[in-house]
């Protein structure tokens, strides 16, 4: 019998280690200067759940108001949500326009689930208000045109396939700053349709692809999000788990003389007019973190933990500014999409 309590013990107890713990959400304040950016107090709305895994989210500012768009890397779509009305899909086929799925896209976990990753990642606005879409599977950075056509702005790089676009960000001149990673590769690094033995930082400007940076002398600090300082002085990215740093941009829009930032971040990250960093955490439980242009951490939200079944995955991927007043911050959380207001104007 004691042996049978023990066991049963032991069973409870890794059952217990593996599922996550429960945790509301909660706005950690590190420093005085945060009470300017938001309130202790702040409550989280859920605008979606049950998404594959959610990312990429951009504001479409429109007739007073607007839009938020985002990726749904799992549902192949991006989607349209919009205060007041029904979630709608924005666009089909976001990231994989073929039918071999057998052989298109990266499998993740998402709860419980593994899901391919074929979608579309990373999407951001052009001068001219055009959609700019990294296509993980299709490998591809493409540009929707008004007329709802597509045009590819990137696919190789000295003749050699991309591997999978991640995030993206574009210039005040309009040339696109993209990452390139394993992503949109069956096998990931491994897979036997990859191409460049590296994962790199590219720029696209009037038809030319440059490489900026790769992880080729850097093993394990794989670029992956992607964002500029307000001044388009600098340029942060992200290089692999819990590492983020920081470039100079120079005046012919190449990048030099790269520090590290902060000890975080391994994905999506936006900043506001004030030079403020909100980079996502989207390895173990989500959190966003709040750094100031100086690299000084002011405080972190955290994402909360909710348990049940289906099992959600809620991590951190992007974050976008939003609402008419700019106060509006939007989290992708992988199976979940959240939005909490900001005290003061974020753009």
């Amino acid at each position: 019998m004691r042996l049978w309590l023990a066991l049963a013990v032991l069973f409870a107890a890794s059952i217990s280690a593996q599922a996550p713990a429960p945790r509301p959400f909660s706005v950690v304040r590190l420093d005085p200067a945060l009470d300017a950016i938001i309130s202790t107090g702040a409550k989280l709305e859920i605008l979606g759940e049950h998404f594959g895994l959610t990312e990429g989210p951009v504001w479409i500012q429109e007739n007073g108001s607007g839009y938020l768009l985002f990726s749904d890397c799992g549902a192949n779509v991006i989607y349209k949500w919009m205060a007041g009305r029904p979630l709608s899909v924005f666009l089909e086929k976001s990231g994989y326009t073929g039918t071999d799925t057998l052989n298109a896209g990266q499998q993740t976990i998402s709860g419980r689930l593994a899901i391919l990753l074929i979608g579309s990642n990373g999407l951001a606005l052009d001068p001219q208000g055009r959609l700019v879409i990294t296509a993980m599977a299709d490998r591809t950075v493409t540009r929707l045109e008004k007329d709802g056509k597509r045009t590819v702005l990137a696919d190789r790089y000295e003749g050699k396939r991309l591997s999978g676009p991640n995030d993206v960000v574009v210039k005040s001149d309009g040339a696109v700053y993209f990452t390139d990673s394993v992503n949109g590769l069956r096998g990931g690094a491994t897979g036997p349709l990859r191409e460049l033995p590296f994962n790199g930082v590219y720029r696209v400007k009037n038809g030319s692809i440059t490489l900026l940076d790769s992880d080729r002398d850097r093993p394990g600090e794989f670029p992956n999000g992607i964002a500029f300082s307000p001044d388009e002085k600098y340029l942060y990215v992200t290089a692999g788990f819990g590492k983020t740093l920081r470039w100079d941009v120079q005046p012919d829009g190449s990048i030099a003389n790269p520090k590290a930032f902060i000890p975080a971040g391994n994905d999506g990250m936006k900043v506001d007019r004030k030079g403020n960093l909100y980079s996502t955490n989207a390895v173990g439980p989500g959190e966003v973190w709040i750094t100031s242009p100086e690299g000084k951490h002011l405080g972190t939200l955290q994402l909360p933990q909710i348990l049940g079944e289906p099992r959600p995955r809620i991590c951190a991927t992007n974050v976008a500014f939003g609402d008419a007043d700019g106060k509006g911050l939007y989290i992708t959380s992988c199976t979940h999409l959240f939005k909490v207001r900001l005290k003061a104007s974020a753009r």
